[in-house]
C-alpha cells in the first residue's frame, strides 16, 4: 500500500486529477451548510430527525444531510439524474434522438445540452413543490415555525436557490468526470451517503440499551454482521463475470505468423453498476416532490402512505424498477452487434458458433441471462435490509441501496485510479500479482 501511495505522488496528472475531485467534493460539502433564505435550519433538523425512516430520510440520505439542513443542495442531483433518464428512454421511441446519438460526439453533446435544460426545469417544479411544502409546515400543529418570510417572496428565492443548486451540482459532477477521476454524478452521492456515516453510527448505537434505547448489544451486533456480509456480496457479485472464449484464426503476413491465440471475453453479471437503484429511487422521489403542491389532497395522503421504505407497493415499485433500469442500461452501454462485427473484423470467433449474426445473438442470449442474476441480486441487496429501518429504526445509510452505491462506487474509482497508474507503468494497486482491483468498465 505504502508503493501505491507512493505511485499515486509520482503521476502528476493523477494527482491533478485526485486534487480537483476532491477540491469539488469540499465545495460540495461546505455548500450543504448554506441554507435557503427563509429557512429556520435548527427546526428543519428537528422535524427532518423524527422522519428519518420514512421517504423523507431516505431523499436526505441521497442529498447528503442537504435536506435537514434546508440547503441549497437540496435537491442534489436527482433532477439531472431524472432528466437523463427522460432523454434515455426518449432516444429508444423517438427518430430524432435516435439519429443524434448515432452522430458520434457531437450529437452527444446536443442531447447532453438537452438533458441539462430539461434538469433546470423539473429543478424549478421541484423547488416550487418544496416551497409550498415548507410553507404548509406552518400550519400544522405542535409544529414551530420553519419558514420566517412573507409568502411569493419565500417561494421566488426558494425555487431560484434549489434550481441554482441543482445546477452548481450537475456542473460539478461533469467537471469531475471531465477533469477529475470520472463517475462526476455518482461521487457526489457517494460523498453525501459516506460524510453522514459517523453520524448513522452514532445515532444506531444511542438505540441500544447501552445508551438507554431498546436494541439488545446482539442485536446490534449482528446488525453490523449484515452490513458486513451485504458489504462481502456486493463485492463478490460486481467482479463477477461470465467469460466468453474467443478464439483467433491464424494469418500470415508477409514471412511471419499471427493470431492464434485464444483470449476470452468478460461479461459483467452487474453490467450497469449503480444505476439502477439511483435511476429507480430518482422516479420514486420525484412524485413525492410533486405531491407538495397539492397538500391536503387525499391521493397525496394516500402517496405519502403507501410509497414508504419498506411498505409492500414501495418494494415491488422499487424492485421493478431496478430490474427495468438493469436490463435498459445494459442495452444502452452495451451493444452484441458491434461486439460480434468487431470480432468478425478482426478474425476473432466463438468456438462453435458462427460469425457475424449468430455471435451476437449468441452474446445478447448469455446477457440477457447474467443480467436476469445481476437485477435479482440488486433487488435483494436494496429491498432485503429494510428489515433494518422497519423493525430497528436504523438509519438508511446502512441500508443496502447506500451500501451498493458506496462500495460500487468505490470499486469503481479505485479501478480508474489503477488505470491512470498502470498506463503510466507504474505498479499501484496492482501490485507485484497483477490486478487485483478491476472497474466496472475493464471489460477488455
Amino acid at each position: 500500500m505504502a508503493h501505491s501511495l507512493e505511485g499515486l505522488g509520482k503521476v502528476p496528472e493523477l494527482r491533478k486529477r485526485l486534487l480537483y475531485t476532491l477540491g469539488m467534493l469540499a465545495v460540495y460539502r461546505i455548500g450543504i451548510f448554506v441554507t435557503v433564505p427563509g429557512v429556520d435550519r435548527e427546526i428543519m433538523a428537528n422535524y427532518v430527525k423524527f422522519g428519518q425512516t420514512g421517504l423523507l430520510g431516505m431523499f436526505d440520505m441521497f442529498s447528503g444531510g442537504a435536506i435537514s439542513q434546508m440547503s441549497i443542495f437540496a435537491l442534489g442531483v436527482m433532477p439531472y439524474i431524472s432528466a437523463s433518464i427522460i432523454f434515455q428512454l426518449l432516444a429508444v421511441v423517438v427518430p430524432a434522438l435516435e439519429r443524434l446519438q448515432k452522430e458520434g460526439d457531437a450529437g452527444r453533446r446536443k442531447i447532453n445540452q438537452y438533458t441539462r435544460y430539461s434538469a433546470v426545469i423539473l429543478a424549478a417544479i421541484q423547488g416550487v413543490g418544496i416551497a409550498v411544502w415548507l410553507q404548509s409546515l406552518n400550519s400544522q400543529a405542535g409544529t414551530e415555525n420553519v419558514v420566517r418570510m412573507s409568502s411569493f417572496l419565500f417561494k421566488f428565492l426558494t425555487v431560484l436557490s434549489l434550481t441554482t443548486g441543482t445546477m452548481l451540482l450537475m456542473w460539478m459532477g461533469e467537471s469531475i468526470t471531465e477533469r477529475g477521476i470520472g463517475n462526476g454524478v455518482s461521487l457526489i452521492i457517494f460523498a453525501g451517503i459516506v460524510a453522514r456515516l459517523p453520524e448513522a453510527v452514532v445515532q444506531t448505537f444511542s438505540l441500544s440499551t447501552l445508551a438507554g434505547g431498546r436494541l439488545e448489544p446482539l442485536t446490534l451486533v449482528l446488525i453490523l454482521l449484515m452490513v458486513l456480509v451485504t458489504m462481502g456480496v456486493i463485492v463478490f457479485f460486481e467482479r463477477g463475470q461470465r467469460r466468453i472464449p474467443v478464439q483467433y484464426a491464424k494469418k500470415v503476413v508477409g514471412r511471419k505468423l499471427y493470431g492464434g491465440q485464444t483470449t476470452y471475453l468478460p461479461l459483467k453479471v452487474n453490467t450497469a453498476g449503480v444505476i439502477p437503484p439511483i435511476f429507480a429511487s430518482s422516479i420514486l422521489m420525484f412524485p413525492a416532490t410533486l405531491s407538495n403542491l397539492f397538500p391536503g389532497a387525499s391521493w397525496v395522503s394516500w402517496m405519502q402512505n403507501s410509497l414508504v421504505p419498506g411498505n409492500l407497493l414501495y418494494n415491488v415499485i422499487y424492485i421493478g424498477l431496478i430490474v427495468f433500469f438493469a436490463f435498459f442500461y445494459t442495452a444502452v452501454t452495451f451493444n452484441p452487434v458491434d461486439v460480434a462485427d468487431n470480432l468478425k473484423k478482426n478474425g476473432g470467433f466463438v468456438p462453435g458458433i458462427r460469425a457475424g449474426k449468430a455471435t451476437a445473438d449468441y452474446i445478447d442470449r448469455v446477457l440477457s441471462r447474467i443480467t436476469v442474476g445481476g437485477a435479482i441480486y440488486i433487488s435483494g441487496i436494496c429491498v432485503l435490509p429494510t428489515i433494518l429501518q422497519s423493525h430497528y429504526s436504523v438509519p438508511f445509510y446502512f441500508g443496502g441501496t447506500s451500501l451498493l452505491i458506496v462500495v460500487g462506487v468505490a470499486m469503481d474509482t479505485a479501478g480508474q485510479i489503477e488505470s491512470h497508474l498502470i498506463s503510466r507503468s507504474y505498479e499501484g494497486f496492482a501490485g507485484a500479482h497483477g490486478p487485483r482491483v478491476r472497474g466496472r468498465r475493464d471489460n477488455g
